[in-house]
């Protein structure tokens, strides 16, 4: 993917490239003229000569003198001619440098006047993504190659905006669909374990496994309906919310399975500042989906860092855990939907892998982002960024 700055200097090329272009067109149609100027200078000169001093017209001469008077008035015609040449080469010399000044910013300015539309539309687009692309170019102007290829791409992005929100769609559609038998299978079971007649031993072994199924079911339900809800663009209004304590709220929730697998929490920074704006709902998931990865997907005995901040107009939440040397292409991927590392790493088959795609969904519709790291020296680091707000630009999480 081309970065901004790569985009940048390709159009700057372009640019210089059209200038180069206007440039020798300007210069060469100045050489040209310059060329046939001199050219009829020189054959046009006439230049008309006094006599020589004693010399008068109307005076009878020999032929002697009258050849002599010939001779130099040839003479000093053919040096007026030179002088005259002289000055004319040099005349353009300056003239033609001067055109080449003048030629290369003319066609700098040509350049830049072609190019501002293109500019415009580049500027444009990149500014649209997943999450906004209702928007469009909407270019005025005549019906040229400029407004056809807006056009074009403003086709191009109805297109996708239809087809992201169909998709969207269904995935919410069918979560929804799904909760209806889940629930009525969910309500049978129930009803089948509350017989009043004793319920053979195999019958429940299969009713808890067929609960804890449905359990995971639905659990993976909730995970695409918040995918969806976060993909479909999620507002920035809403209330205040702090990263602190969102994570002890949710290290302490958690407090009983840290302790069952013997985890060590180490207290990193926590930096009263980490506040950021939103809905509260989405936030808390991506705090609980960060420290859930933590403590599911670590080791008997592991340990856990977690650290908040503000830095640079963002707020961030890092969550560190140790474990093996983990590789940084499949760790990379983990943010996309049903993505997990090998089974020696999980330990547990409980996740849907849903939780670090949800996590990159929201935080990239709130103009933030995931970053996800393979320590050097085993384990992983998670870092989520938001937009940094006060503390006081509502209610507290």
């Amino acid at each position: 993917m081309r970065t901004p700055r790569r985009m940048a200097m390709r159009a700057r090329t372009v640019r210089w490239r059209f200038t180069a272009l206007y440039g020798a067109m300007f210069l060469l149609s100045g050489a040209g003229l310059l060329v046939i100027n001199n050219l009829v200078g020189l054959w046009g000169t006439q230049t008309s000569h006094a006599l020589p001093p004693g010399s008068e017209p109307g005076r009878s001469a020999t032929l002697e003198a009258t050849m002599e008077l010939n001779r130099l008035l040839q003479a000093e015609l053919s040096q007026v001619k030179a002088a005259q040449s002289r000055q004319l080469l040099v005349g353009s010399i300056v003239a033609l440098a001067v055109m080449a000044v003048v030629s290369v910013a003319l066609g700098r300015i040509v350049a830049a006047r072609v190019l501002r539309p293109l500019r415009t539309i580049t500027a444009a687009t990149r500014r649209i993504s997943a999450d906004d692309l209702h928007k469009r170019l909407a270019v005025a102007g005549p019906a040229d190659e400029v407004k056809d290829l807006a056009d074009t791409i403003d086709g191009l992005l109805e297109r996708l905006e239809a087809s992201f929100a169909a998709q969207r769609r269904f995935v919410a559609n069918a979560s929804h669909e799904l909760r209806t038998p889940l629930t009525t299978m969910r309500a049978s079971l129930d009803v089948a374990m509350a017989k009043p007649e004793p319920v053979p031993a195999q019958t429940a072994a299969l009713a808890d496994r067929l609960g804890a199924e449905l359990d995971q079911v639905d659990r993976l339900l909730e995970g695409f309906l918040l995918l969806a809800r976060a993909q479909h663009g999620a507002s920035s209004d809403g209330t205040a919310f702090s990263l602190g304590r969102a994570v002890s709220a949710a290290l302490d929730a958690r407090a009983a399975d840290i302790a069952a697998k013997g985890l060590t929490v180490h207290d990193g920074t926590v930096d009263d500042r980490a506040w950021t704006r939103g809905d509260p709902t989405l936030l808390a998931r991506v705090i609980d989906n960060v420290i859930d990865n933590a403590v599911k997907h670590n080791h008997d005995g592991g340990w856990i860092r977690c650290a908040t901040g503000a830095e640079d107009e963002s707020a961030f939440l890092v969550v560190e855990t140790g474990g093996p040397v983990l590789d940084q292409g499949q760790v990379a991927l983990l943010a996309q939907p049903f993505q997990r590392l090998s089974a020696d790493r999980t330990g547990s088959d409980n996740g849907s892998g849903l939780g670090l795609s949800i996590v990159a969904a929201v935080a990239e519709a709130y103009g933030g982002g995931l970053e996800l790291r393979a320590r050097p020296e085993g384990g992983l680091r998670v870092a989520v960024s938001l937009p940094l707000t006060s503390a006081q630009a509502g209610v507290p999480a």
